[in-house]
């Protein structure tokens, strides 16, 4: 396993822009702290500890008020950590789990009670070994009765392969990072052009975070920017954001998470765009509770 993981940045700047009302960083992670919430000994790298006070506290300075939490590959799928920082947000957070082939309906529903919303199924090399797709079919079937969505996590040259089994589930589906796609490709790439065409499947959302995994360039990550300004424009009603904090797996580059907050001006540049990627989308797909039988939210997307 590996250990090399650099730590977070310790001081984001205060963000130029100010984010919308109920803004929502819709993947992001709490890792441990490892004395409290062990990580998983079959894990494939040691996150440093990022506990949930101190990404409360990055939430309150970047002016994010709703989160939703992803479970990672380090905490397998020991979700304790995840839900104890929901149990603590007032209802502003939600979660995204990872489980076991064989999880429980029972255990599905404390799942629900406790805020999560969502499994992530990882087909990512360094992280371990692909998710399976007959359990994967097992726990959709499962989740399906919860209204609950599936996040999909793969790399670019891999979306061939999965496509037709991702087009045969039979719930929404959300894809991580853009579907990792490489920048200095261009937005021309073939495996940008397959994510773009599987989205027109209105089952699919994208997040248009990862602006630095995908990046080739390097801070700002403005080489990132045009991929996710296509998927908003073109997919508004089906884009989500995050931070990626506190970015497991980042070799090189630590990202200033203020400075990605102040990249949404250039991928949402119009009101519009920013309130869909940033309020309205989370509030449907994590908050359904808040929308009106008309469409519209409720008065205060941002409360519990």
């Amino acid at each position: 396993m590996t250990s090399e993981n650099l730590p977070f940045h310790p001081s984001p700047k205060k963000p130029d822009i100010a984010l919308p009302a109920g803004a929502c960083d819709a993947h992001c992670h709490v890792f441990g702290p490892a004395a409290v919430f062990p990580f998983a000994p079959e894990r494939t790298y040691t996150p440093v500890d990022a506990p949930k006070e101190t990404l409360f506290a990055l939430h309150r300075h970047l002016g994010i008020e709703r989160s939703v939490l992803v479970q990672a590959s380090c905490h397998g799928t020991d979700n304790a950590a995840m839900l104890d920082m929901i149990a603590h947000s007032d209802g502003r957070y939600r979660g995204v789990a990872m489980v076991k082939a064989d999880v429980s309906v029972e255990e599905l529903q404390r799942f629900h009670d406790g805020g999560v919303r969502g499994v992530r199924f990882n087909f990512v090399s360094h992280l371990g070994k692909d998710a399976d797709l007959d359990a994967i079919r097992a726990i959709v079937e499962r989740i399906v009765p919860l209204g609950w969505h599936a996040v999909v996590h793969f790399e670019a040259d891999r979306l061939a392969k999965l496509k037709p089994f991702l087009t045969e589930l039979p719930l929404p589906m959300v894809i991580d990072h853009m579907g990792r796609v490489d920048a200095s490709q261009g937005v021309g790439q073939e495996a940008f052009g397959m994510l773009l065409e599987l989205m027109e499947d209105e089952r699919f959302w994208v997040k248009v975070c990862g602006s630095e995994r995908i990046s080739r360039a390097g801070p700002p990550f403005h080489d990132a920017v045009p991929f996710a300004r296509m998927l908003v424009e073109r997919f508004t009603d089906r884009v989500l954001w995050g931070t990626d904090w506190p970015h497991p797996n980042i070799k090189k580059y630590m990202p200033d998470d203020g400075a990605l907050v102040d990249l949404l001006a250039l991928i949402a540049p119009r009101r519009e765009l920013m309130q869909a990627l940033l309020v309205d989308n989370p509030t449907r797909l994590y908050w359904p509770e808040q929308v009106t039988p008309e469409g519209a939210l409720a008065a205060s997307a941002g409360g519990a």
